[in-house]
């Protein structure tokens, strides 16, 4: 078990972290660790699926809602939201948000970080606004406890990767169950959940049997010969690996 580690995840909108992390997040919190959560926006600009027209303000309070919701499902210990402009990040100070998400990471001492690559995933200007700023923190020095960041990393999720020392694959076997309630909590981004997903069942698909990682930064670089097995592989002071 690897107790008393932190991993925190900051991303820009209310689902990002179901759609990508759900079975990290529970592979985590297994291991006997703490998962948490930074999201920059109320996700105001969505929309709304099959619930019907309402206000940004309606829409922004029903994702709160389905955000605390999902966090339960998910096992994820605190939940911050910054409400910085949904479709708005690339107007917000980035001084201010880089603070606000050094802020986050330092009352929790987090150990790890996992946020949007490059692309952002999908091309979203939120996403990849955040992602530039979670950078800015790490490799600025702003959050001394972070021993490791992780991008979400997209490929073939049927592909061998055995020997990719750079890329860590979450294994969704028995967590398919939990995802899809967090991913159900979401119910105002039930269509962008479908075309993503399909019809949500009870049943694991194999194309979402994995979710994939990969491992940009370490305070500690250590030569690695084999895929890593968790987020806390590598980690010092007070690891528990037994």
């Amino acid at each position: 078990m690897c107790k008393n580690f932190t991993a925190a995840f900051v991303y820009a909108h209310p689902d990002d972290e179901t759609f990508g992390c759900s079975y990290l997040i529970q592979d985590i919190t297994d291991r006997g660790g703490q998962a948490v959560l930074l999201t920059a926006t109320r996700g105001e600009a969505g929309k709304t699926g099959r619930l019907g027209e309402m206000s940004r303000e309606e829409l922004a309070a029903r994702r709160d809602q389905e955000l605390e919701q999902a966090a339960n499902v998910l096992g994820i210990s605190a939940v911050k939201q910054l409400d910085l402009g949904d479709g708005k990040l690339k107007d917000a100070d980035p001084e201010r948000l880089q603070q606000e998400i050094a802020d986050f990471l330092n009352l929790h001492q987090a150990d790890i970080v996992v946020t949007f690559p490059e692309d952002g995933i999908s091309g979203h200007q939120d996403h990849i606004v955040i992602h530039h700023a979670v950078n800015s923190v790490i490799y600025g020095g702003k959050a001394s406890s972070v021993q490791k960041l992780y991008y979400n990393h997209l490929g073939s999720p049927l592909s061998d990767m055995s020997g990719m020392s750079g890329l860590l694959r979450i294994d969704g076997e028995g967590k398919w169950d939990i995802k899809r309630r967090a991913l159900e909590a979401h119910e105002s981004q039930m269509f962008s959940v479908e075309r993503v997903f399909g019809q949500l069942g009870p049943n694991m698909l194999p194309q979402y049997r994995y979710e994939t990682f990969e491992l940009v930064w370490e305070r500690h670089p250590s030569a690695k010969s084999m895929p890593e097995k968790s987020v806390f592989d590598g980690l010092e002071a007070g690891e528990d690996l037994n």
